[in-house]
């Protein structure tokens, strides 16, 4: 790899006030990461910032779309650092195919898609074009750990 282009999806999040973490330990019985030939997949990320969650509950309820939106980029860049352990540089993707989002919503809430954005709109900082990708964006009554959003994503990497 061309070393003077190496960290440079992690750059451009900094330049916007972004910053990569150490990845999160698994909470479970899985692994956090999985590549399968250039195909590179995350289990659930929880908004921890280190083993701290700071936002809990459900949206509509006691989080609001803004604030779950926040919970949804430190899903993201959660993802990025088990990616990133994974593949050694998020330089080496190229391409973010999917993110899959879980929101904790309260009864009647219906604004999964821009609490979603929040993970969304990193993956775009990130990587450009070849971060725009596919997704889902789910209302479910619960999440673990009370946590408010739950990301994986799915990624391209090179060889």
């Amino acid at each position: 790899m061309n070393t003077s282009s190496e960290n440079q999806v992690e750059q451009r999040l900094r330049d916007v006030g972004l910053e990569v973490p150490a990845a999160p330990e698994a909470v479970g019985s899985y692994v956090p990461v999985l590549r399968t030939g250039q195909l590179v997949v995350t289990s659930g990320q929880l908004p921890l910032e280190g083993k701290e969650l700071p936002y809990q509950g459900r949206v509509g309820d006691q989080l609001t779309i803004e604030e779950a939106a926040a919970a949804a980029r430190l899903c993201a860049l959660n993802a990025l650092a088990q990616i990133r352990a994974c593949l050694g540089s998020l330089d080496r993707v190229t391409r973010i195919v999917r993110l899959e989002g879980y929101i904790a919503s309260a009864d009647g809430f219906t604004g999964q898609a821009p609490v979603l954005n929040g993970a969304s709109d990193v993956m775009t900082a990130a990587f450009g074009e070849a971060g725009r990708h596919t997704r889902i964006a789910v209302g479910v009554s619960q999440l673990p750990l009370g946590a408010p959003v739950e990301l994986a994503v799915w990624a391209e990497t090179d060889q």
